[in-house]
């Protein structure tokens, strides 16, 4: 690509990220084109920047990454968290849409839906208070990739094509991409100033804390993540297990199962404090390690923590509720308890991100059907909101309750804890459209004409009258 497309094709993708944020109806590809004020021009630029241009959904989250090492203290490792999410989809020939269990369904019945499945691992930036103590995070996400199943052969299919589809989804499914997200975070960590040295710390859910991620970890990187209550441990084998004749022994002694861990009165309990649910909890807290589980293997030692319930009350004066205990592995075993809990409470607010990515970002809702589009435009979509988090971060940190805006009246007593996704593109509309407003509203200028072309580049500043309009048409 000469310099000359590779210029026009970073003008249309900063233009697109910003109608992207901007935008006030639906967000799709249309919708960021009347943003942008171009519908009256030749829309089919735009849908080749997603189906044909040459980029990589990786290029636009490096920037994010190094931003984000900047603002982290230098011997403090990178905590990240990994999860999935499905994008809703309704088309029959969206590649890679398949029917999914609805993590929304009611527990007493599972619902299936149609969408596409994305892995997303997103960074972890503490606030200043947590950084030597318990405090909050915000993830910022560095990944966003599409992990479609592989698609099932008909029933009539011979056994050739059966063979080969079993081994297909042993070699392509979640973990595998999980292990391969893993691996290239480290990469660019090793490949930046500073960061080879710095220990990856990554938190996952009980999904992920399975045999083909733990025994596939790379160097430096520690993994944290749920695992079973009835999961079989054991300790490490000593000399007094060994037969004297025979194969040697792997695994020693059975040790007791999360659970039983949980209700044993000879292991003391620990008290650690922890920030969760908006404010400092203490947690009471039980460990054990080393200990195997053959799932990782004999060579990758464990500890092991059960977490007690923790109370709670619906409403002042309310009786006391418990949730359930939680118990996590870490690969470890020399990280402080405290830090070991914060990090893997801090995952959250990755759930906070697919939250805010399909709800405020609008991602998953540009119609595309070409095999890289349907790839592209959702990586795309996160990876402004990536930005958008980050230059947040950068102007505000990450604990300030409030920006340059005012609060409503309504939200005056009301104390908050950080400023939300909704506040950060509130902020940006009004940077964008700000003076547009105010002169609208002392009636000094005509609303067409808020946009002059001569003071300002029309690739880069989104047209408030055809965004209104948009909106108002109902996208």
């Amino acid at each position: 690509m000469d310099g000359f497309a590779q210029r026009r094709t970073g003008l249309r993708a900063m233009r697109l990220a910003i109608s992207q944020l901007a935008c006030l109806g639906r967000h799709t590809v249309t919708g960021l084109l009347a943003v942008a004020g171009r519908q009256g021009r030749d829309w089919s630029a735009d849908y080749r920047f997603f189906s044909q241009d040459r980029w990589q959904p990786e290029a636009m989250f490096a920037p994010v990454l190094s931003g984000l090492l900047g603002m982290i203290q230098p011997a403090a490792p990178f905590v990240a968290a990994m999860d999935d999410t499905s994008l809703k989809k309704t088309g029959t020939h969206i590649p890679g849409v398949a029917y999914r269990r609805d993590p929304l369904s009611p527990p007493f019945h599972t619902n299936f839906i149609r969408g596409q499945r994305f892995l997303q691992l997103s960074g972890l930036l503490a606030a200043r208070m947590a950084e030597s103590a318990a405090g909050p995070a915000r993830a910022i996400p560095l990944q966003f990739r599409h992990v479609p199943p592989v698609a099932k052969p008909k029933k009539s299919a011979s056994a050739e094509e059966w063979k080969a589809y079993r081994q297909q989804c042993r070699q392509q499914n979640l973990s595998t991409a999980a292990v391969e997200s893993i691996r290239r975070l480290r990469q660019d960590l090793d490949a930046r100033p500073g960061g080879g040295q710095r220990l990856l710390v990554l938190g996952v859910d009980g999904s992920y804390t399975n045999q083909t991620v733990l025994q596939n970890l790379p160097e430096r990187t520690t993994l944290i993540g749920r695992i079973r209550k009835d999961a079989k441990l054991f300790y490490p084998p000593t000399p007094a297990d060994q037969a004297a004749r025979g194969t040697r022994r792997r695994y020693g002694r059975p040790a007791p199962t999360p659970e039983q861990l949980l209700k044993d009165e000879s292991v003391p309990w620990q008290e650690v404090a922890a920030h969760a649910a908006g404010k400092v909890h203490r947690f009471r807290v039980k460990t054990l390690g080393p200990l195997l589980w053959p799932k990782a293997g004999p060579n990758h030692p464990l500890r092991l923590v059960a977490i007690a319930p923790v109370g709670y009350r619906l409403h002042a004066g309310g009786r006391l509720l418990y949730r359930q205990p939680a118990f996590l592995i870490c690969t470890d075993l020399q990280l402080a308890l405290q830090s070991l809990l914060q990090y893997y409470l801090w995952r959250w607010d990755i759930e906070v991100n697919h939250r805010d990515e399909k709800q405020a970002i609008g991602v998953g809702q540009a119609q595309v059907r070409s095999p890289l589009s349907v790839e592209r435009a959702p990586a795309f979509a996160v990876a402004s909101y990536a930005m958008l988090l980050l230059a947040g971060a950068q102007a505000f940190r990450t604990d300030l309750a409030s920006g340059d805006l005012p609060v409503p009246k309504w939200r005056a007593g009301r104390p908050k804890q950080r400023l939300t996704s909704a506040d950060l593109i509130q902020q940006l509309r009004e940077e964008l459209w700000g003076d547009a407003l105010r002169d609208i509203a002392s009636h000094s200028r005509h609303f067409a004409s808020v946009n002059d072309p001569d003071t300002k580049c029309p690739e880069f500043v989104p047209s408030l009258p055809d965004a209104v309009r948009y909106a108002a048409a109902g996208g």
